[in-house]
């Protein structure tokens, strides 16, 4: 990011009807821009499968996702069911910054509602260092569950334990 951009702040909100697009380019973004040295080209295009902006809509609809904004920009959201976060993206440019360990914790914080087991996360390859440095273990390997259509994606099951 430009340095200008570093000094505007960045807003963790409730997603909003309308921020499917930006959840949606902020999905493949990240997944272009991060997921490259774990996971083939043809697996990388072929990751969001059928997901649509409309596919994001619905997801929002739901209640439980959070985006990050800076400056009028979605830069990264993360979205919980209970006992699971289900998806957690950045923007490249967002990364390395704490961005995401904010996230995760609004993530498990949405994921703890209403339920009181281990919080579990089906991460990508390239991130099981950074869900380890926050509590997360691995428990298998196994394929990505949420998909929609497109090449099978690799992943690590993880967990950290309930934490009252």
């Amino acid at each position: 990011m430009s340095s200008s951009n570093q000094s505007i702040e960045i807003v963790l909100r409730p997603a909003r009807a309308g921020d499917g697009r930006s959840l949606f380019d902020v999905t493949v973004q990240s997944i272009q821009g991060l997921g490259r040295s774990h996971y083939t080209s043809k697996q990388l295009v072929e990751w969001m499968g059928q997901r649509t902006a409309e596919h994001y809509e619905d997801i929002i609809k739901k209640g439980r996702t959070i985006v990050a904004e800076q400056g009028g920009e979605v830069v990264g959201f993360v979205d919980s069911d209970p006992g699971e976060v289900t998806r957690l993206f950045l923007l490249p440019k967002a990364a390395g910054r704490g961005l995401g360990k904010r996230l995760l914790k609004a993530g498990v914080e949405n994921a703890k509602r209403g339920y009181s087991g281990p919080i579990k996360i089906e991460s990508t390859l390239n991130a099981q260092p950074f869900y380890e440095r926050h509590g997360f273990r691995a428990i298998q390997k196994g394929f990505f569950s949420h998909g929609v259509g497109g090449e099978p994606i690799e992943i690590v099951l993880m967990e950290m334990a309930q934490i009252s």
